[in-house]
């Protein structure tokens, strides 16, 4: 019982680090998550790719700049399917701020909120967990518009001067 219980934990250290990566964009670190041939299936698969430099391409291209995201998961559905390989569900809960132009997963000057499901697939890889297929269905989205909020100040590291 004890070698599944670390075999979750050590996944459970994957999918968190892989949510920092992003959001603190760390892209060599969430590289790393990956493995070669990994596939992903972002907002219901809208966003689809095959192998780590395509899954990569597309999160830089998202995400880099002075886009601010914050990413959490909980409720943590973890099966170990063999020594080499696992599932996942998690509950995703995220929240994109977009000052700039629009970008493939969220429009220009608005603010995301939302929730969805992440299905992953995991595969042990020279002795480390690895994410070989990731993706989520969303329950909701909600957009704002930064127009909207005036007083709205935002500061960021990623934000080269604060919104007002």
């Amino acid at each position: 019982m004890s070698d599944y219980l670390t075999e979750i934990e050590a996944i459970k250290q994957l999918k968190y680090r892989y949510l920092r990566s992003i959001d603190l964009k760390l892209w060599a670190e969430l590289r790393d998550t990956f493995t070669e041939d990994a596939i992903s299936a972002y907002a219901d698969g809208a966003q689809a790719f095959r192998g780590r430099d395509a899954v990569m391409s597309f999160l830089i291209e998202a995400l880099a700049g002075d886009l601010v995201t914050l990413h959490q998961v909980h409720h943590p559905e973890i099966e170990v399917t063999s020594p080499e390989s696992a599932t996942g569900t998690w509950y995703l809960q995220d929240f994109v701020i977009n000052p700039g132009d629009d970008r493939p997963i969220i429009p220009g000057r608005t603010i995301l909120t939302g929730a969805a499901f992440y299905t992953d697939e995991y595969l042990k890889v020279n002795d480390q967990w690895k994410i070989k297929r990731t993706g989520y269905t969303r329950t909701f989205e909600t957009y704002q518009s930064l127009d909207d909020h005036p007083s709205l100040e935002i500061r960021s590291p990623w934000i080269k001067k604060p919104l007002a």
